[in-house]
């Protein structure tokens, strides 16, 4: 599932005053980060809010963010447009939609604002993709980190922007892992002043030919299977595919 047509990812998440909007609960924090071709922009959406009401004391457990520190933060309203904006046109990647998807449409409808998050973007769940990936298995933020090898040590308290960052890095390990596809230029740099590239060991002109071993039918057979599986999780045609189309 690695994109190679400059289509352009938002990776988001909220807090919230507690639970469930219906029982009259804000946003009070919502980030996002960047991603175009799978690789971090830089490019980043985060404000605090101030919800109009009190934050349940279990919910301060979880992130933190009290009502004093809120008291001086904007309303929704005043960064509704801004936020629509950022999240156009875009597939918006969060791990358990539903909540953070509600939660901002409540906001929405709360202004008497008539757009709603599924009508101006592309909304995947990495909840449900965890759950199909791993079946049986806990796929909470950091179980992910933990099986991904992602490192969450910062998270001491739940943060929307640093959330999102570290789901950021929680998708592209599920989906495939590699971050950048050519040599950045800090890269090059490091590679020609012989840094960690250094350790290359260069093999040898006169070295004997490697033998080629083809696949069998049966290993053919199983790669497509394992290819339709995947096609299937991502609801898009793999790269593998892809590339060996455009190679007839």
């Amino acid at each position: 599932m690695i994109d190679l047509d400059g289509k352009r990812q938002i990776v988001l998440d909220t807090e919230t005053t507690g639970l469930e909007p219906s029982h009259g609960h804000r946003i009070i924090e919502i980030g996002c980060v960047e991603l175009v071709n799978r690789r971090l922009t830089g490019n980043t959406f985060h404000t605090y809010l101030q919800p109009d009401r009190e934050i349940d004391e279990a919910a301060i457990e979880v992130h933190g963010i009290t009502n004093e520190f809120l008291a001086d933060k904007p309303y929704f309203k005043d960064i509704a447009n801004e936020l629509i904006e950022f999240l156009r046109d875009s597939e918006v990647i969060i791990h358990n939609a539903p909540f953070d998807v509600g939660f901002i449409n409540s906001e929405l409808s709360n202004i008497q604002e008539k757009t709603r998050i599924e009508s101006i973007c592309v909304v995947l769940d990495t909840l449900i993709m965890a759950r199909k990936m791993h079946p049986g298995q806990r796929n909470s933020l950091d179980a992910l980190c933990s099986r991904y090898e992602i490192d969450n040590s910062r998270r001491t308290k739940h943060g929307a922007l640093l959330d999102s960052e570290i789901l950021a890095d929680v998708f592209l390990a599920m989906t495939g892992g590699q971050k950048k596809l050519t040599l950045e230029d800090d890269d090059k740099d490091e590679l020609e002043s012989g840094g960690v590239y250094n350790d290359i060991k260069r093999v040898s002109d006169k070295r004997s030919k490697l033998p080629v071993f083809l696949a069998t039918e049966d290993e053919l057979h199983s790669h497509e299977q394992k290819l339709d599986s995947l096609e299937k999780i991502s609801g898009k045609k793999s790269i593998w595919r892809e590339i060996f189309s455009k190679s007839l």
